[in-house]
């Protein structure tokens, strides 16, 4: 008997945990298939969250969280130069260094409370898709049905491929050996820059004082060290390893055991569309890139913000399905922003001499006011803006999380977006606007906002006296007064 879903998500990663939520929320029937046993990740991968990935878990009424396991830090960075954001409008304005197998751990926890299913154990082998849905085929012989599937299935996507999306971009230039091993003779902690390459060594634990990492004292020793050339397709082996650090540190430091090993690289590409028929792309099955700048794991979080309430719709019949085409839309420019960030931060770390007069220019540039706050706001994801054509500034962007004074009390516009739901916020006199057409669809909240408007890179803005926020946060309507255009934007947006 096949088991039948509105939407499957292939991955139980970040991103396919976060678009579960989303849809769950929606009250979309979503199911996951991860071929994991359970949510235990090896290896190491993404190291932190970013302030606009804080500020969406917000929105949503997890972020405690993350908050009470992570280490608030100032990790929003261009290759080495570090970026202050403290004094952006926002009330995450730092970073969270919080490994990436507690950020999952505490994401399938929430998807648990929502009681979305998970087919855990299971690898997807092939599906077929039709007009009416998708059939996908599992390990095991088990056969699922779902009217939309959703790869969230890392960067070797099997859902890309056997859609036939392109992925073009840009091979390897640069290649690094990571892995956790035990060593007998206690290394330099940190980072290092040789003329041999950048590497690194670490330890799980660590606190972090003052902007500083501090490394517990004892504990297996984490190792990143760069490869003599890129392209290697066999894994890589404890011999490579030793190797490569005798060569960079004069000593293998007596490694002694090895717990886990890995390789990455700078390779770039990017989907050539992020949707195809009923089948549709988020996170590494989108993008991949070099982890530099710690933008992957937040650039799916929010491909997974963006499509979750599009999908939503469009599974209930109350948008037609030309509004999942402005997700590749509004989000293909931004990962592709995302690989020219990456590329340029890898070529500025290299070792070379010329590019090291490049870094110390860079770092003066990035040291002056308006480079530091434009290229901060991008790092930190705080300056996306979807191209929703012209008006007031905040068309497009996030809505900043103010204090509004509605009839009920106070209450923080973030708190608002708890439930995934539109809002209408009016800030003139009640009764001028009419979404009773809407009913259900569209919360509508008459109040007072006293706070600036602010917005990161940009500064103060003019304060609308009414603006329409979509599920995601971002703005898709503000007006002076006048309903121009918001019965327009209601219907694009959500349905006729």
């Amino acid at each position: 008997m096949t088991e039948e879903h509105a939407v499957v998500i292939v991955g139980a990663g970040p991103t396919g945990l976060v678009l579960a939520g989303e849809l769950a929320l929606a009250g979309i029937d979503v199911a996951i298939v991860e071929r994991r046993p359970d949510q235990e990740l090896a290896g190491s991968r993404a190291g932190g969250l970013s302030s606009r990935t804080l500020e969406v878990f917000d929105q949503r009424g997890i972020v405690d969280r993350f908050l009470a396991q992570g280490q608030v830090a100032q990790v929003t960075g261009f290759a080495v130069t570090r970026l202050d954001i403290s004094d952006f409008p926002t009330r995450h304005n730092y970073g969270l260094a919080l490994r990436q197998k507690h950020i999952e751990r505490i994401l399938a926890g929430w998807i648990d409370e929502l009681a979305v299913p998970v087919h855990r154990g299971r690898e997807l082998k092939g599906f077929v898709q039709d007009d009416a849905g998708v059939t996908i085929e599992l390990s095991g012989g088990e056969t699922l049905r779902a009217g939309y599937l959703v790869g969230c299935d890392g960067g070797r996507s099997l859902v890309r491929k056997t859609a036939g999306i392109e992925f073009p971009g840009w091979d390897a230039t640069t290649s690094s050996i990571l892995a956790e091993v035990e060593m007998a003779e206690e290394p330099p902690l940190g980072v290092h820059r040789t003329a041999r390459g950048v590497h690194a060594f670490s330890r799980e634990q660590y606190e972090i004082r003052d902007g500083r990492i501090i490394f517990a004292r004892e504990g297996p020793v984490g190792v990143m060290v760069t490869e003599k050339t890129a392209g290697a397709t066999s894994e890589p082996t404890l011999d490579e390893l030793k190797e490569l650090l005798v060569e960079a540190c004069g000593t293998d430091y007596g490694i002694r055991r090895l717990n886990w090993i890995s390789r990455f690289t700078d390779m770039s590409r990017q989907a050539a569309a992020y949707r195809k028929g009923r089948v549709l792309l988020a996170g590494d099955a989108a993008h991949v890139h070099s982890p530099v700048g710690g933008q992957g794991l937040n650039t799916g979080v929010q491909d997974a913000m963006n499509l979750g309430w599009k999908l939503a719709q469009v599974v209930k019949g109350v948008s037609p399905e030309g509004l999942l085409d402005t997700y590749h839309a509004e989000r293909h420019p931004v990962a592709a922003r995302v690989l020219r960030t990456t590329m340029a931060q890898v070529a500025l770390q290299r070792t070379d001499d010329r590019t090291e007069a490049l870094r110390e220019i860079m770092s003066e540039l990035l040291g002056m006011e308006e480079p530091r706050r434009r290229i901060a706001a991008e790092m930190s994801g705080l300056a996306i803006r979807y191209d929703l054509g012209e008006g007031h500034p905040l068309l497009g962007r996030r809505m900043p999380d103010l204090d509004v004074l509605t009839a009920d009390g106070p209450v923080r516009v973030f708190a608002l977006l708890r439930d995934a739901r539109p809002l209408l916020l009016d800030f003139g006199a009640p009764g001028r606007f009419d979404v009773s057409p809407w009913a259900g669809r569209i919360k509508l909240v008459n109040g007072r906002c006293d706070d600036p408007w602010e917005l990161p890179a940009l500064g103060a803005v003019a304060a609308p006296a009414a603006v329409l926020v979509r599920p995601d946060g971002y703005v898709a309507w503000a007006s002076d007064g006048a309903s121009d255009g918001l019965q327009q934007a209601m219907n694009r947006w959500f349905g006729a």
